[in-house]
């Protein structure tokens, strides 16, 4: 019966750690821009299209 006592009390410190850890983020900014991370894979990066031209203009296309 005192393993379940210890287990809980472990349960609820683990718990307000990360409760913690949330209030922390939020107050950060952390959570701000939830539009950005959702359309940006749909964009390519500058330096990957730098890249490939790079290397159709060498002649060594990598398939």
């Amino acid at each position: 019966m005192g393993v379940i006592y210890l287990m809980l009390v472990v349960s609820f410190i683990i718990a307000i750690i990360f409760l913690l850890g949330f209030f922390w983020a939020t107050k950060n900014g952390q959570f701000d821009d939830d539009y950005a991370p959702s359309v940006r894979i749909l964009f390519e990066d500058e330096e990957i299209q730098v890249k490939n031209k790079k290397t159709e203009s060498n002649g060594n296309r990598k398939v």
